[in-house]
């Protein structure tokens, strides 16, 4: 095969790859493609002598092929990304293309970094990309979004990630694609999905299914934390600040907020639920406060403080005044706030997202707040999607997630939010409370089983009895320091092993 039809094949399997993410949900798809992407990226390559002292033309060809799989994958997995620059398609429309385009591109050199390194050698390319993904979860504050490992969200095996998070499950999830290849034989090219590596591949998969079924059936508290009650508005982006009809989905939420709430011991409002700075919203708290009839209500506002502005959620006591504020400390680049912003204001540039002045400012920390459920873990919006969130803090009761994923669309987006917030629950052994202004707000238990959710586009409320959450994961107690660790060892140890060998061998 022709190394320009490898790279499109490296770019077909990183679209397949995809198809794992919501709302496709379609994960032997998914593994197929990633499968697809290690034969062509590591298992096609030719095995010459003299192969790893005479290297750079098959390092740049599987760099290259790797890239192009990156790009058709996070094209398809991060297609939403063009959603916020349609809300105003006069200022912003233009722009859409170019972030898809960009942001694919830019992705994609984490995976040409792991095929550069992998190069004719499957499982150290395999190593290679959980790295790598683990990588892109932290440089520049990161991007963790549609790791491999969340393709499982839907079925049991998401349970690992209690074990070992979603980079070590993203790494499981890589092994099991490259059986086949590993295991296709070795008499001639013969194709990936013959021989004995797809039984293999299917028996590991069924075992470790029925390991996450396990995972899941351990006992949990048959008591409550109490009830909450999720108010969701459902107000469209492009009206959401309109002096004209933002009132009007306050009101709404005002109305649900005034519903019978016997035995509802919690209230929560979504991300920016109310289109007032809090220095200026005493009269709508005071509102909110009798509307409520005792029963705390925690919502999002925006707020300033010493000329810096935030993304903040507080706790509305009965007596209409904030009792708890918690700033977002973890900030969407460009969307939030402008990286470099004071060097940008220079020439112009300012984030379409920020109201006022140069965008928001980041938080003290993370903490915990106290809530009439017990101590709650906030995530506002983009903070949910950071595995080991709120690291080094006492154990929480909960987690608690704000957001507004109007700006995300109706497809993909708000899907996709949804299982990286679910996964955060089964990491930690907690129960999350998730409310967003759209949907889709939920409650999901200490193993990621919905209790009872808001579908997308509909206003209204629900309440619900959240379960208590179970002992500290073994993930919760160590973080990904242990998976970084193993990653970087075999790397380490399967690329000296490889040198030693001399000639590259078929993998």
């Amino acid at each position: 095969m022709s190394r320009r039809r490898l790279l499109g094949l490296s770019f077909l399997a990183g679209v397949l790859a995809a198809l794992g993410h919501a709302p496709f949900g379609l994960w032997p798809v998914s593994l197929a493609g990633f499968a697809l992407l290690i034969w062509c990226v590591a298992g096609a390559l030719p095995r010459t002598p003299g192969y790893y002292s005479q290297k750079e033309g098959h390092r740049a060809f599987a760099a290259w092929a790797a890239w192009a799989g990156g790009v058709g994958y996070f094209a398809l997995s991060l297609s939403w990304i063009v959603e916020p620059f349609l809300v105003d398609v006069a200022r912003h429309g233009w722009m859409a293309p170019f972030a898809l385009v960009l942001m694919a591109g830019g992705l994609a050199l984490f995976w040409a970094l792991a095929g550069w390194i992998g190069a004719g050698r499957v499982l150290i390319f395999v190593v290679a990309l959980a790295a790598a993904e683990m990588l892109r979860g932290h440089v520049l504050t990161g991007f963790p979004w549609a790791l491999p490992a969340y393709v499982w969200a839907d079925t049991p095996m998401r349970m690992l990630a209690s074990l070992v998070g979603p980079y070590g499950l993203s790494f499981i999830n890589l092994f099991l694609a490259a059986l086949p290849v590993l295991l296709r034989g070795r008499q001639g090219p013969r194709p990936i999905w013959q021989g004995t590596g797809i039984l293999v591949l299917f028996l590991a998969v069924a075992g470790l299914q029925g390991y996450g079924l396990l995972l899941k059936a351990s006992p949990q508290s048959s008591y409550d934390l109490g009830t909450v009650r999720l108010v969701q508005p459902n107000a469209p982006q492009d009206e959401k600040w309109d002096p004209e009809r933002a009132h009007l989905f306050v009101e709404r939420q005002i109305g649900f907020t005034a519903a019978p709430k016997e035995g509802v011991d919690l209230i929560v409002w979504p991300e920016t639920a109310l289109p007032y700075r809090l220095d200026r919203a005493a009269p709508v708290l005071g509102q909110i406060a009798g509307a409520a009839e005792g029963v705390p209500v925690a919502t999002g506002i925006n707020r300033s403080e010493a000329g810096r502005n935030h993304n903040a959620l507080i706790v509305i006591g009965a007596n209409g005044q904030a009792g708890e504020v918690y700033d977002k400390v973890h900030l969407v680049p460009f969307g939030e706030y402008i990286p470099f912003g004071q060097v940008a204001q220079l020439v112009g540039l300012r984030s379409f997202a920020a109201r006022d002045g140069y965008g928001f400012s980041p938080g003290a920390g993370v903490r915990l707040i106290e809530t009439s459920l017990g101590r709650a873990l906030p995530l506002i919006c983009y903070e949910a999607i950071f595995p080991g969130h709120g690291r080094g803090l006492e154990r929480p009761d909960y987690l608690l997630q704000i957001t507004n994923d109007a700006w995300f669309g109706t497809v993909s987006g708000p899907y996709q939010h949804l299982d990286q917030a679910r996964f955060r629950a089964v990491e930690q052994g907690l129960p999350l409370i998730r409310v967003a202004n759209t949907g889709v707000s939920a409650v999901f238990d200490a193993t990621g089983e919905v209790v009872s959710s808001l579908e997308l586009g509909e206003a209204g409320f629900v309440d619900v009895a959240v379960p208590k959450g179970r002992g500290a994961t073994l993930y919760a107690r160590s973080g990904d320091l242990p998976v970084a660790v193993f990653l970087l060892v075999t790397l380490g140890a399967l690329t000296v092993a490889a040198r030693r060998n001399g000639i590259a061998k078929p993998s």
